[in-house]
């Protein structure tokens, strides 16, 4: 009978996990897209104005490299945090 109620106990925990990853993750994508539509914005309004008629391929690979560089310096960062706070907790 106990090993029933532990059972559910676990079954409960690792639902409730689940779902607060399937969350996460969802929340993380909205604010994915919405970066997504900045920097778009950003480079329709800033730098295409410079470049030449028919560079819409050139203005394609600014915003690959803008939106590169952004998703390593948040990712880096966030490890950095990651580690620092792992650390904290061994002592």
């Amino acid at each position: 009978m106990q090993e029933k109620r532990g059972d559910k106990r676990s079954l409960r925990r690792t639902i409730l996990t689940q779902m607060l990853t399937l969350t996460t993750s969802g929340f993380g994508l909205v604010a994915a897209l919405a970066w997504n539509n900045v920097i778009q914005e950003f480079v329709n309004t800033v730098i295409k104005p410079y470049l030449p008629q028919g560079y819409g391929l050139v203005s394609l690979f600014i915003y690959a490299v803008i939106i590169t560089i952004f998703a390593v310096t948040v990712s880096y960062q966030l490890t950095e945090l990651v580690e620092k706070m792992g650390k904290k907790s061994e002592r």
